[in-house]
């Protein structure tokens, strides 16, 4: 071997050794990542085999964010306060069937409610995760019983991605869906036999020029709205006249001693004088789910949640407060959407068995032709008062879930530029709207309190016949 080989090897072993070393740091790098994506791997199969998908999944608040997107839906479609109430009620009663077909504490409605036949029950063997299948099962029933059709796909959607990133098991999140499904397939079965399909095509409201009786009032000039809603299927009570109101104080404008015209001018000088407050508590209960804006030749329509749907906002900020679990949270939404369904129903059978006319048309005709309420007037009879009706139902339902004397401060109207307002109870509140229609100049006051004693008793009954905590 040559000295110049020699010289040529010296040099050319310490590069050949680095480029070993070099072969061997970079085939490790590649086995740390190797290892580290399957640790990785396997940390994730364990967080997807695990239970942690229930801290997002079985969270109240997101039943509540999901009446909320139902709420968005009907609000938006401009669906009207008898039909609103018929969407949010059969969705819940979805959900509770789902929940009651595994709770130890809830018990089905099948039997209970008028029509409603037993509840398919969940397939042996098959995990469900039964908070998610009730969401399912809410959506499915809501979706279908407002349009357009397709509405809450996408929020649906949302929900399923949510179980699925929180590593809900393949299995379980098929199933639950499935089941969910399933219990709205059978809800929706029973819907359909509510009349509601037929009393579409039912005849108008007659408009006639007898005095005293409704006519449509400024500036919309709206048909009567849903005049045979009494036909509808009650859930509860027996019939639409099983609570009929007493028929109002006589019409008699002419006789100034008269207890008619005494309601007339009560209600036209408590409008001519509103102080703020009084303005404020009109305003917060308006829940007027289309107004039509007229200013000169410009017209354009605002639109608030219905009166159903502010109570459901109610039941949401209770069941916060309250920090009541997922079922306890369902079973409120639940009874309270009940007895509003069947308030509107007693209401609506007094509406339309009296048709009176509303202060703004007999003040126009008879006292003042210029003047107008604080609110706009719905396009149904004067008595007596849905919202008062409902109201006072919904706040029986709901102090048999959270108590009398349960304080909270209802945030609802924020959403739409209106301050809240706080009640020492809900009963509180329900008397607070019987004065709010009053302020509006919608309601004459006595039609208010009968409302309110009414739709007391619809709550009272929905309470003492049901029986859904075991």
């Amino acid at each position: 071997m040559s000295d110049t080989t020699a010289d040529a090897m010296k040099y050319q072993l310490p590069g050949t050794i680095t480029s070993l070393f070099s072969l061997i740091n970079g085939f490790c790098l590649v086995m740390k990542r190797i290892v580290g994506c399957l640790v990785a791997s396997v940390l994730l199969l364990a967080c997807r085999n695990s239970e942690d998908y229930k801290k997002i999944v079985h969270d109240p608040i997101l039943y509540c964010k999901t009446v909320h997107e139902l709420n968005s839906v009907v609000m938006g479609n401009n669906f009207t306060p008898v039909v609103a109430s018929r969407n949010y009620t059969y969705a819940n009663i979805a959900a509770y069937e789902v929940i009651a077909a595994e709770s130890k504490d809830y018990q089905t409605l099948a039997g209970q409610l008028n029509g409603l036949t037993a509840t398919p029950k969940p397939a042996e063997g098959k995990k469900i995760d039964f908070p998610f299948a009730a969401l399912i099962a809410y959506c499915k029933v809501g979706n279908a019983v407002t349009f357009p059709e397709g509405s809450m796909d996408e929020y649906v959607e949302s929900l399923k991605i949510k179980a699925d990133d929180a590593g809900m098991p393949s299995d379980i999140f098929d199933n639950s869906i499935a089941y969910g499904n399933t219990v709205a397939d059978h809800i929706l079965a029973w819907t359909k036999k509510d009349n509601y399909a037929q009393t579409r095509s039912a005849s108008k409201y007659t408009v006639t020029n007898e005095e005293g009786r409704w006519v449509p009032t400024p500036p919309m000039y709206a048909q009567a709205v849903e005049p045979h809603w009494n036909e509808i299927r009650p859930l509860v009570m027996d019939s639409a006249s099983l609570f009929r109101v007493p028929p109002p104080i006589p019409f008699n404008i002419k006789d100034k001693n008269s207890a008619y015209y005494k309601e007339v001018m009560a209600i036209k000088n408590a409008v001519d004088s509103l102080s703020d407050e009084q303005k404020h508590i009109a305003e917060f209960w308006d829940d007027n789910p289309f107004k039509l804006n007229v200013s000169g030749h410009v017209q354009f329509g605002t639109k608030k949640f219905s009166p159903t749907g502010h109570w459901m906002s109610i039941v949401g900020i209770a069941a916060e407060k309250a920090k009541a679990d997922f079922a306890t949270t369902v079973y409120a939404y639940t009874k309270t959407s009940i007895a509003m369904f069947d308030a509107f129903i007693e209401c609506w059978d007094g509406k339309f068995t009296y048709n009176t006319a509303r202060p703004e048309t007999i003040i126009n005709k008879y006292i003042d032709p210029e003047w107008r309420p604080l609110l706009q007037t719905p396009a149904f009879p004067e008595y007596t008062c849905g919202h008062s009706t409902i109201s006072s139902a919904a706040a029986e339902a709901l102090t048999s879930v959270f108590g009398d004397n349960f304080a909270y401060t209802d945030s609802t109207e924020l959403e739409f530029g209106i301050k809240s307002r706080s009640f020492k109870s809900f009963r509180e509140a329900a008397i607070e709207n019987n004065w709010a229609r009053f302020y509006g100049g919608i309601h004459f006051h006595q039609s208010c309190i009968v409302s309110t004693e009414y739709g007391r008793k619809v709550g009272g009954l929905v309470v003492d016949r049901l029986k859904m905590k075991k």
